[in-house]
């Protein structure tokens, strides 16, 4: 069987083997209340519920009027207990909406829509209000990436199941448990854009590749979709090498896979597709991972959105006294979070206690230049220079080593010898590019709004 894959990258330890044999068990939260982000991708959404309001499982609570918008709902039915900040990934404060389930039954759902027989506009309508982004962690709207420029023609969409992120393994099981939601997720997408469908799967779960072909030619759908099995390698799931593996094509710098004549989505959101044209479901829900030597019971969950991850503590695993690092998503792009009172997202796929072993907690060391950073990127940058640029504060000069182009997937840190955080330093210098981006689009605008005068 010939192998798909793409030119650098690394091979971390998998640790896959804690949780891939564990089911998907439905759990809920123990305090039976959610914390719900107001905005889980998209444009920033606004509370259409009050304190004191009573909502249904399945009921708007948030959204917006913009195209960008992506609505949000009740993953529970009960009361509005508070609207306010709390923390949520990546150790910032967002607005979320606290829903205390009141053990009612109230259901409030669309109803089913047939997807093969509604028009294009209905069908895009329908994956918006079911609220779904992008579950593999960018929560891009998916009503917007199904919609591409009339100028973009789409001849691929890839399903990235290679949930190449060391312990992780929710995308796996639900391989394994709903292969026919998979099918019928990506065959709703081939007919909505018109295109061939590719599983693209990891050769270290080649063994779920027949359990996908059988539901393929139980369906009759042999002549649109096909699996690519890639070499497991790390970042194989970045969608640049995705594309690369599989179709043998560069995304080019600053573009996105549409131009590349492909749509890539998360065998999560082909999932939750499937489920708001047949159930008339919303995203209220979703699998995850809980895994790494600092927990007693590895384990994969699925739970309402809004679930604190602090609430599954006791009920659901326990964290040894030896975990010294608890990780909102995988240890390569996850973030280190200071608390586990943060609620799981529409893109949580999962949260990685670590134990001293499992990772470095020293301090970073003087930059010795050994290139072994070069070698291992697989955007085939130069994070060496980057850094040296970021250090000295010349952000302009580090975007010519190609600061914006960097996925942050931390192979360059993963291999440093002397531990150097280079992936943090690049998120900073990403920020301030973007934020004087912002000032310089403001200006412009604010001079457009003065000449108008």
């Amino acid at each position: 069987m010939k192998l798909h894959t793409f030119k650098g990258g690394i091979h971390p330890q998998e640790m896959k083997e804690l949780s891939n044999q564990c089911p998907i068990t439905d759990v809920f939260p123990a305090s039976k209340t959610v914390t719900i982000p107001v905005t889980m991708g998209g444009a920033p959404n606004t509370p259409t519920v009050k304190v004191g309001d009573l909502v249904a499982k399945g009921q708007v609570i948030a959204t917006g009027d913009k195209f960008m918008n992506c609505p949000v709902h009740a993953s529970i039915a009960g009361k509005v207990k508070k609207i306010g900040s709390n923390l949520v990934t990546g150790n910032g404060m967002a607005q979320c909406i606290v829903i205390e389930a009141d053990d009612s039954d109230r259901v409030e759902f669309m109803e089913p829509l047939d997807p093969f027989t509604c028009s294009h506009d209905d069908a895009l309508a329908r994956i918006k209000a079911a609220g779904i982004v992008g579950m593999g962690g960018a929560s891009f709207p998916a009503h917007v990436k199904l919609n591409p420029p009339e100028d973009k023609e789409i001849e691929y969409v890839l399903v990235n199941a290679a949930e190449c992120e060391p312990y992780l393994t929710c995308d796996e099981r639900t391989m394994q448990e709903t292969p026919e939601k998979v099918i019928d997720g990506l065959a709703i997408i081939l007919n909505l854009v018109g295109a061939a469908g590719i599983i693209a799967l990891e050769d270290n779960k080649a063994y779920i590749k027949p359990i996908l072909e059988a539901e393929i030619e139980k369906k009759g759908y042999g002549d649109d979709i096909s699996i690519c099995v890639v070499k497991t390698k790390y970042p194989q799931g970045s969608e640049k090498f995705i594309v690369s593996a599989c179709l043998g094509v560069e995304i080019p710098s600053g573009k996105l896979p549409a131009d590349a004549g492909c749509i890539i989505s998360n065998v999560g959101t082909v999932c939750a597709i499937s489920d708001a044209f047949r159930l008339g479901k919303p995203l209220i829900e979703r699998a995850l991972t809980i895994s790494g030597g600092g927990v007693d019971k590895p384990c994969n969950i699925r739970v309402p959105v809004g679930t604190l991850i602090s609430d599954l503590e006791g009920s659901v695993f326990n964290v040894k006294g030896e975990a010294v690092k608890c990780i909102s998503g995988g240890p390569m792009m996850g973030f280190a979070m200071s608390s586990t009172a943060f609620p799981v997202a529409k893109g949580t796929s999962g949260v990685t206690f670590l134990v001293e072993s499992e990772t470095w907690l020293g301090e970073e060391e003087q930059c010795i230049g050994c290139g072994a950073c070069v070698k291992t990127c697989a955007m085939h940058l130069a994070p060496v220079m980057m850094l040296r640029e970021l250090k000295a504060g010349n952000v302009d000069k580090a975007k010519r080593f190609g600061l914006m182009d960097c996925i942050e997937c931390g192979c360059c840190a993963y291999v440093c010898p002397a531990h150097v955080k280079i992936v943090q330093r690049v998120r900073l210098g990403k920020g301030i590019v973007r934020m004087k981006m912002a000032e310089e689009r403001a200006k412009a605008e604010a001079a457009k709004a003065k000449e108008g005068k």
